[in-house]
């Protein structure tokens, strides 16, 4: 039993590096996606660094959800495939410790992924989400340019859809302005306009666009008339109080409801429409991507034990594929979850039934000594590549 323990911590320290060092290269990745997004509210919006580090501090328990199994199965694969280029899986079959002797190191430390995980799709996705929200009101409160998108229709302006072609950061104007106003219920109001240029009041949530040389478009409905003004200035007013004072205050969207709120509308729900479907798939998807860690850490036992000769590139191309193989089955139990094809606890927990069952056979192919062709699957990818 000595021994025993002795080899389980060194297994258990062994897998500690390759984790931290993943962690740290997918949180990475994810910097690199939105480092235009940050350079972009930086430089042209003036959006301060702080708020830009709480943007990314809110949005990391989303992808710390999926970075942490990838993770613990990555820091397994690559432990073991170390060890069977070393030659220290022979050496400890040849001192009578079997693989399944190794598996309660694997076990405990994919038992640490998890309650990270864990913790994060409970906790840390709902307070992300409202956060995220909050900061996001708090944003537009300093500017409305962050809001606007080049040639998107804006509806944050209650009763107002607002349509810009080209936005100029620099001499902050907007090019090809298009605006249907229905704050009227008895007249509908469109204007269009070559040029705007748009002043913020964030104190009183009030942004006041000027367009310049357009023509308003007046349509009375119940004259049933219609009116053509042209113009060389014309204010409007936007109000975004009155819509951000139209968001709710309880939590809608169901990654941003705890456990208790979850279970409170599962409980009795009016209708089983596509909402109950997705807040059931929410509440199994809080437990079945934590335990995704097992199943993941399973798989990659036998594989990293086979490729002996295998590099660590490989075992990074092969980690890859295992976790996309993994992600394309919850996507697709969460796309046919939603619509109520089947129930939504399958298709939550299916993926790490089918992951775990593979690891396992495969599992017991190695301890049998048997192949499970793991040498293969570069030529499978090669193969792929030319189709």
């Amino acid at each position: 039993m000595k021994y025993n323990a002795i080899i389980i911590r060194y297994v258990l320290k062994e897998m500690f590096p390759p984790f931290s060092v993943n962690i740290l290269f997918f949180m990475f990745v994810f910097l690199l996606t939105e480092i235009l997004n940050i350079t972009d509210m930086i430089v042209n919006y003036k959006v301060g660094l702080w708020v830009v580090v709480k943007l990314l501090v809110f949005s990391m328990p989303y992808f710390l959800v999926f970075i942490l199994p990838m993770s613990v199965m990555m820091a397994i694969l690559l432990t073991f495939l170390r060890m069977s280029s070393d030659n220290e899986i022979i050496a400890l079959k040849a001192g009578g410790v079997g693989i399944y002797q190794l598996l309660p190191a694997v076990f405990a430390f994919c038992f640490l992924g998890a309650a990270l995980t864990a913790v994060m799709t409970v906790y840390g996705q709902p307070w992300s989400r409202t956060s995220l929200k909050a900061l996001t009101i708090e944003i537009a409160r300093s500017s409305i340019d962050i809001g606007l998108k080049e040639r998107t229709f804006n509806n944050a302006f209650k009763g107002v859809m607002l349509y810009v072609n080209t936005i100029d950061l620099k001499k902050k104007e907007l090019i090809d302005v298009f605006i249907q106003d229905e704050r009227n219920l008895n007249t509908m109001v469109t204007v269009v306009a070559p040029l705007g240029k748009m002043v913020s009041d964030p104190d009183r949530l009030l942004f006041h666009l000027r367009l310049h040389n357009g023509t308003i478009h007046q349509v009375d409905l119940k004259k049933q008339s219609v009116n053509t003004v042209h113009f060389d200035t014309y204010d409007i007013q936007l109000d975004l109080k009155q819509a951000m004072e139209s968001l709710p205050d309880e939590p809608t969207h169901e990654q941003e409801m705890s456990l208790s709120e979850l279970r409170s509308h599962l409980k009795d729900p009016p209708s089983r429409d596509f909402r109950y479907y997705r807040r059931l798939m929410e509440f199994h998807r809080k437990f079945a991507i934590p335990a995704a860690c097992f199943a993941l850490g399973l798989l990659a036992v036998p594989l990293g034990v086979q490729s002996k000769s295998a590099r660590k590139t490989f075992g990074l191309a092969l980690g890859f594929f295992l976790f996309l193989f993994y992600y394309l089955l919850l996507s697709a139990g969460m796309v046919w979850g939603e619509t109520g094809a089947y129930p939504p606890a399958i298709g939550m927990w299916l993926p790490n039934i089918v992951t775990a069952g593979i690891g396992w056979i495969l599992l017991v192919r190695t301890v049998q000594g048997r192949p499970v062709y793991i040498e293969r699957l570069p030529l499978l990818f090669a193969w792929m590549r030319r189709k």
